[in-house]
């Protein structure tokens, strides 16, 4: 398989990519729960299209490595954590490098927040096409809002909605 290297990129990166998507959740279940289903073993496992493991050993921290591999593995991601926040139940990363060429740079942030009725999950993504791909990234945008929709829904399916 050939891999496609992808830009670095801090946490600016969630208001200035040319892409971003944020998906707030309010769940029945507790922050540490959510947060240990984030963080765990097996993160993520509840979404029927992704397929995530770590490469790098716990305790995990902002050195933190992992890959996914979405819709069975058509898209495949080397995944490098450059927020990890027990204490506030954050994290974020950035695509190292995919297995298709469509992105200059992606990156994904996870927030965690306790409320009175369990927590509130916020998942963003953020992206950028590789030049030359920016109208094929354009034309696969309604895909793209299906999977993040997706992810949304097996979320909220397994942690419980509010309302």
């Amino acid at each position: 398989m050939h891999w496609f290297d992808l830009d670095p990129i801090d946490d600016s990166y969630f208001e200035t990519a040319d892409f971003v998507y944020t998906y707030g959740m309010d769940l029945r279940a507790g922050a540490d729960e959510v947060w240990r289903g984030l963080t765990g073993a097996e993160p993520l496992s509840w979404c029927r299209l992704l397929d995530v493991h770590y490469t790098s050993a716990a305790p995990h921290n902002t050195a933190t490595t992992r890959v996914a591999k979405v819709a069975g593995g058509f898209m495949q991601l080397r995944e490098q954590f450059f927020v990890w926040d027990e204490e506030q139940r954050r994290h974020a990363f950035y695509v190292k490098q995919a297995n298709v060429p469509l992105f200059r740079s992606f990156a994904e942030d996870y927030r965690v927040e306790p409320t009175p009725t369990g927590c509130r999950f916020v998942w963003t993504f953020a992206f950028t096409a590789r030049r030359g791909f920016g109208v094929p990234i354009r034309l696969a945008l309604p895909v793209n809002k299906a999977l993040f929709a997706s992810f949304v829904r097996d979320t909220r399916k397994h942690f419980g909605a509010v309302n």
